[in-house]
């Protein structure tokens, strides 16, 4: 048996990926933002006064990749770091106004792109697409008894 990528779920989802990555970071852009501190605001604009431990848990990516977004993010004036007042050990991440204000044309952006490589399918096959990234995506991760 040969190995055929055209019929390799994982590299047909991390072509996917990159292609919606490109098309991403060409509407952000625009915005001042990168494709690289994307995750970390969609996950903000649900809720910021996150932990840095808390977003890496929620995004699923290793503390020295979220430290170098976060040191971005704060360079670039899209978070600011203050110290938890219930312990003085943890900082908590909150965005600023300017980041507030980009996630109406952030996310209109990320919808846009979303709508533009699904045309295709049909409303069905989309719901389904997207079903079946989410079982595929909770397959993968690890049994909450790992270590």
């Amino acid at each position: 048996m040969t190995f055929s990528r055209d019929d390799s779920a994982g590299y047909l989802a991390n072509h996917l990926a990159r292609l919606f990555a490109r098309e991403l970071q060409a509407r952000i852009k625009p915005l001042g933002l990168s494709i690289g501190t994307f995750p970390a605001l969609l996950v903000l604009w649900e809720g910021d006064g996150l932990t840095q431990r808390e977003l890496i848990a929620a995004l699923d990516i290793e503390q020295p990749t979220m430290a170098n977004t976060l040191a971005r993010m704060e360079r670039d004036g899209l978070i600011q770091r203050r110290r938890d007042p219930h312990d003085g050990r943890a900082q908590r991440i909150w965005l600023t106004e300017t980041a507030r204000a980009l996630e109406g044309p952030a996310t209109a952006a990320a919808s846009a792109v979303n709508a533009h490589a699904l045309a295709a399918l049909s409303a069905t096959e989309r719901a389904t697409f997207v079903a079946l990234m989410r079982k595929v995506v909770a397959g993968l991760q690890p049994d909450d008894g790992a270590a």
